[in-house]
Formats: structure tokens, C-alpha cells, sequence
């Protein structure tokens, strides 16, 4: 066995693709420090800069003192707790939905529902672009899958009709993010509901990158774009702009009560930690009020910097390149906090990474398979907690 694995991880060395831990030994934050230096950390979906907030550990502490560090069991044995009702409750109120469910992470959320939403003979219809938890949980749930080009609405149209046309009488999933990962575009969500509607398909939605950042209260895409009631599954985690870990979904209560009942991954798993459900609590609170709306504004203003000096010096820096090796953005319009430098080789990207570590900045390559073949690139995120100098510093270690 070790030396087949060993054969194995040689050619991932040789493709320039195999990956390695970084040890962090200090909090999340616009700063980490790793192997002893410190490091301007572009690479955290810390949004709203909460993963080390006193609110949310404070919260936490108080937990641990009230429910201890463990949940003991499933939810459905005797794993829940208050604080995973009250932070249930919290989602659905904030999201404006009648209920929600928790999820020990994002990952789990998606594994869970989709199988519960379709089986054999029903169709999922899923963007090229979806994370991979999206992917399996529709691999998964055994139903006749088709993916269709990255927010091509024309293509996925034409997915519905044969869709309809060859499993007659069967349920038909949409699957999308609002913003996907590793470009930071948004999903045409309008055009979406309406062919869901058109069709009478189910619309699945992964809010993850969008939830905190887009919206009233960074509620998310959906009711940013005033379609909240024409979602059928609001998917999103507590992981990033919430600062803490887990996923959810929110929805109808009968859609809820369907998860509790069949949703593997919630039935079978251990109900997450008291310290990090009263996180999570206390992240929603926060992101529902008055200074959370703040907060959310004060990162877009990081985004706008981010979004006009990466622009100002990819382009002075990269006017003349090749097409082959041009650095670009794909998100010139900047839809969300994600930057994605495309490369394009996948020991190129490692080596532009490892020059900008020299320089003082973690920025991580992101290469095949999270990304599709050829398009290795520098994901390049913003957070509130960035201030206007760091962000100046990236850039001109990019242009230089």
C-alpha cells in the first residue's frame, strides 16, 4: 500500500498538484503568523473579519460554562440543545424563512439535502462551477445528473426541456451558488427562478460566499435580488462571513421537518458544539443589527479598493503579455470579496504564491482539480478587516 500511495503522490509532484498543510500559530485574521512570520493573510473567507471577535468568543466561553464542550449524541438522540434551537430559530428569522436547520458544516448540508430532494429517475440539473459538496451530494443522491455551462441560462433551459420531456412526472433540482468560490461571479438568479417556475423545478441556492457580504443584513443573493420566497432551498455555512463553522438550510417547515427525517448526514452525525452553536447565535445577532449593517458596508469599501488598484496595476503590469501567459482578473466587476488571478500553469501559480509569501503575503494558489485544467490562479480575498495600506502593499508586490 505505501508504495502504491507513494507512486501516486509522485505524480502529483510531477504535475505540480500535490498540496501541503500550512501551520498557523495564531488567530484567524487580516494578520496570521506562520513558520514564525508574520503574514498579511489575503486568503481567509473571514469576510466580516468575526472568526477572532470578543462577541463570538465570549459567547462561546459562556457555553461551555452552561452546556460543557460536547453535545453527547445526534440531535435526534439526545444531542439538541437550547442553543441549537435558538440559533435555528435566529437563521430562519434573520433569512426570512419560515424554519432552518444546522448542519455540523457546509459540507454535510449539502450531502444531506440533496439526496432527501431527489432520488433515482428525478433530475439534477447542476452549474459547472458548483463547489464539490454540491457535486457529490447530487452524485449521491443517485439521480440522473446534467451539468450545464457555467451560468449559461440558455443551456440550462434546454436541460429543463429534456429534462421534462424524458422523466415525465419526475422532480427536477436547480443547483447554484449566488457566488461561486473561485471566480467571485454571482449566479443570474432572476433568470433562474423564472425558468424554475416555467418548468416546475425545485431551485436549490448555495448562499456561502454571499451570505454576510450581499444583501439587507447580508442576507444572502436571494434577497438582495428580492426572490427570497422563490428559492425552494436556501443552503449557506456558518464558516465564513459568520466566523465560527457549520452549515444550514433554510426553507418551509415542511422542508425542515422532510431533512430532520431524511437527511443522513443530520441524522447520523453528533450535534455540533454548544461553544460554537452560541457563536454562531451570537454572529447572527450581530450581522441583524445596526452595526453589522456597518460592518458589511465597510467591507464593500475594501472591495472597491481591492477591485480598483488590482485592476490599476494588472493592467500596467500585463498590457503587453501574451495571450498564453497574461495575468488577469475574471472579476473586473467585482461582485463579492473573491479576486481570482488567473495564471493559468499550475507551478506558475505555485511560484507567483510563493514569491508574494517572500514578500509578506499569504495568498494561496488554487489549482486543478478545485479549478478546472489550465485556469491555476491566486484567489485573492477581502475581508473588512483589511486596512487601505495592506491592500495598497498587495498590489504593488503584484505589479512588481
Amino acid at each position: 500500500m505505501e508504495k502504491l500511495f507513494a507512486e501516486e503522490l509522485d505524480g502529483l509532484r510531477a504535475r505540480s498538484l500535490d498540496r501541503h498543510l500550512r501551520e498557523l500559530s495564531s488567530a484567524q485574521g487580516p494578520e496570521v503568523e506562520i513558520g514564525g512570520r508574520q503574514l498579511i493573510n489575503f486568503s481567509s473567507n473571514d469576510y466580516l473579519g468575526l472568526a477572532n471577535d470578543s462577541r463570538l468568543r465570549d459567547a462561546a466561553i459562556a457555553a461551555i460554562a452552561e452546556f460543557g464542550v460536547g453535545a453527547g449524541a445526534s440531535r435526534l438522540i439526545s444531542g439538541t440543545q437550547s442553543s441549537h434551537l435558538a440559533l435555528e430559530r435566529a437563521l430562519a428569522k434573520w433569512k426570512r424563512t419560515e424554519a432552518a436547520l444546522c448542519f455540523s458544516s457546509g459540507y454535510a448540508a449539502a450531502l444531506g439535502t440533496i439526496p432527501a430532494l431527489v432520488t433515482k429517475k428525478d433530475v439534477v440539473l447542476l452549474d459547472k462551477l458548483c463547489h464539490a459538496s454540491l457535486l457529490d451530494g447530487a452524485k449521491l443522491s443517485g439521480a440522473v445528473l446534467r451539468v450545464f455551462p457555467h451560468n449559461h441560462v440558455a443551456k440550462l433551459e434546454s436541460h429543463l426541456r429534456w429534462a421534462r420531456r424524458q422523466y415525465p412526472g419526475k422532480r427536477i433540482l436547480i443547483v447554484t451558488e449566488s457566488v461561486f468560490s473561485m471566480d467571485g461571479d454571482r449566479a443570474p438568479l432572476r433568470e433562474l427562478v423564472e425558468l424554475k417556475k416555467s418548468f416546475g423545478a425545485l431551485l436549490m441556492l448555495d448562499e456561502a460566499h454571499a451570505i454576510g457580504v450581499i444583501g439587507p443584513n447580508g442576507r444572502g443573493l436571494a434577497a438582495a435580488e428580492n426572490l427570497n420566497n422563490d428559492v425552494d432551498v436556501q443552503m449557506g455555512t456558518l464558516s465564513k462571513a459568520l466566523g465560527t463553522s457549520g452549515g444550514y438550510i433554510c426553507g418551509s417547515r415542511t422542508l425542515i421537518e422532510w431533512l430532520i427525517n431524511r437527511a443522513r448526514s443530520f441524522i447520523y452525525s453528533t450535534a455540533p458544539s454548544p461553544a460554537v452553536v452560541a457563536a454562531a447565535l451570537a454572529a447572527v445577532g450581530f450581522l441583524a443589527s445596526s452595526k453589522g449593517e456597518e460592518r458589511r458596508l465597510l467591507l464593500w469599501e475594501k472591495i472597491r479598493w481591492m477591485r480598483e488598484l488590482l485592476l490599476s496595476c494588472a493592467s500596467e503590469r500585463f498590457q503587453d503579455a501574451s495571450r498564453n501567459s497574461q495575468l488577469a482578473t475574471l472579476n473586473s466587476v467585482s461582485g463579492s470579496a473573491i479576486f481570482p488571478l488567473i495564471v493559468g500553469d499550475e507551478q506558475a501559480a505555485l511560484n507567483l504564491a510563493s514569491t508574494l509569501r517572500d514578500e509578506g503575503f499569504l495568498v494561496p494558489a488554487i489549482r486543478y482539480p478545485t479549478v478546472g485544467k489550465g485556469s491555476a490562479r491566486l484567489r485573492i480575498t477581502v475581508t473588512a478587516a483589511h486596512q487601505e495600506d495592506q491592500i495598497r502593499s498587495l498590489c504593488e508586490a503584484i505589479r512588481k
